[in-house]
């Protein structure tokens, strides 16, 4: 076993940085330039909190922070060890057969849409393992609107370390995903007569659920960090946002605007929905806090397993004041909407054993290496937004150009997606470009799909 290696940290009491976070920004550098190898073992909490001379707090809270983010290791008994940034992915699903031949099909594609993530190397092992255990209880009949309690408990917990939102039980319901979330969150606090804001550009199923409960459609611009809170209306019942990674633009909202829009909220006693979709996913920048934990009175944080683990598996949460929930699940009870009692059992599984997280660890890593590609090859030759996080970036582009780019791509071989479609617009876009996503493509595939992008935009431009 390695030495306990002795870490050479500088921390400064008169930064504005906060110590805990001065400590996790100095150990991921270190980790990336070597100074810190894998395998090596740090100094406990207590150790290196007397070394420094700050509370044990300060070295556990970045400690914590870290395994959350799959830059450290934990063996029981043992201590805590540089996670191995280049271990090998699991063996991969065998290729499907080829395609009938002069026809192209979707499969065949190049694919660097946004909102798909890749579903591939995750751990066969302990994937059947969860589906074998969830298999070996008895059905029920009488489910909890709420979900399992157990899950429940998981789930706050997982919350907690990855994301430092203060949630316990009574603070989470288990949703088939973000589309149901946002449905139960309609059942219970809009309809008709009722004024629901939207992110202007943005997700469109928030505008379909909304609109299909009766809500009143309401369009809000937004700027390169995220919603403008001076835009918005007084009479908004619900403002949805996405403020870890603005979807599509992919800004992250500053923390003095998230200040002003919580203030926003408890002035007009708006209720604010943020979806959290991609945010477990950070590149080069410290995680900026929840909104939900910065005023849990005024928001509902919407999570789900489809970007992290797969689309199919139909689980994710709602996390909300323990009033709120409760009526929440009142409502759903009325409509007979449940989650499926065995896979949330399964999912009990995986986050049980540790299994979701080190797959989680895992695909961080693989996707920083897809989002370097990115940069690396589309940075030279355009404007990129939202590349600090998420698994998608903008690339600003001149409105003239983008139709032809598309097209250009796809008789290549690359299937892309533009901001200016209508699907993300209620109004006329005023951002041009293209929506580069690189979660369901293979790193090879990335840097080929990019390197034709990026000789379009070359030609074009």
């Amino acid at each position: 076993m390695r030495a306990v290696v002795d870490l050479p940290v500088l921390l400064s009491r008169e930064s504005e940085v906060p110590l805990t976070t001065q400590l996790s920004d100095w150990l991921r550098r270190a980790m990336l330039d070597g100074t810190l190898a894998a395998g090596e073992r740090l100094p406990s909490s207590r150790g290196l909190a007397g070394q420094l001379g700050v509370s044990r707090t300060v070295v556990t809270e970045a400690y914590q922070q870290l395994y959350a983010e799959g830059w450290l290791d934990g063996r029981h008994g043992s201590g805590t060890f540089v996670a191995d940034l280049q271990a090998a992915a699991p063996e991969p699903v065998p290729a499907p057969p080829p395609a009938d031949p002069g026809r192209r099909r979707r499969g065949d594609l190049i694919n660097l849409t946004p909102g798909e993530p890749w579903v591939h190397d995750y751990d066969n092992a302990a994937w059947k393992r969860a589906w074998r255990k969830a298999a070996d209880l008895p059905p029920g009949n009488d489910p909890d609107p709420l979900g399992l309690p157990y899950l429940r408990e998981l789930l706050a917990a997982h919350l907690r370390r990855a994301r430092s939102v203060p949630a316990v039980p009574e603070n989470v319901l288990v949703t088939r995903g973000t589309g149901n979330g946002l449905d139960l969150i309609a059942l219970a606090l809009l309809g008709y007569g009722r004024r629901a804001g939207v992110e202007e550009p943005g997700y469109r199923v928030a505008r379909n659920v909304f609109r299909a409960r009766g809500a009143e459609i309401v369009p809000c611009p937004v700027d390169e960090d995220g919603v403008i809170v001076e835009a918005l209306p007084d009479d908004l019942d619900v403002l949805y946002t996405t403020p870890a990674h603005q979807y599509p633009l992919g800004g992250r909202l500053p923390i003095t605007r998230r200040e002003r829009l919580l203030a926003w909220a408890r002035r007009t006693g708006a209720m604010i929905v943020e979806d959290d979709y991609d945010a477990e996913f950070r590149y080069d920048v410290a995680p900026l806090p929840a909104l939900y934990g910065l005023d849990p009175s005024r928001v509902i944080l919407l999570g789900t397993l489809s970007k992290t683990l797969a689309p199919d598996v139909g689980v994710g949460w709602l996390v909300g004041s323990p009033e709120l929930v409760q009526e929440i699940a009142r409502r759903r009870e009325e409509v007979s909407d449940r989650t499926s009692g065995p896979v949330q059992q399964a999912v009990v599984n995986l986050l049980e054993r540790g299994d979701l997280e080190r797959h989680l660890r895992r695909m961080r890593l693989e996707y920083a290496r897809r989002r370097a590609a990115v940069v690396e090859i589309l940075g030279p030759v355009c404007a990129l937004r939202g590349d600090t996080a998420g698994l998608h970036v903008l690339a600003e582009l001149p409105a003239r150009v983008v139709p032809r780019i598309l097209r250009g791509a796809l008789e290549r071989g690359v299937r892309l997606e533009s901001v200016d479609m209508e699907r993300y617009h209620l109004g006329p876009a005023r951002v041009h470009g293209l929506v580069i996503g690189y979660g369901s493509a293979s790193l090879a595939d990335v840097r080929r799909g990019c390197r034709v992008v990026a000789e379009l935009i070359t030609d074009l431009g």
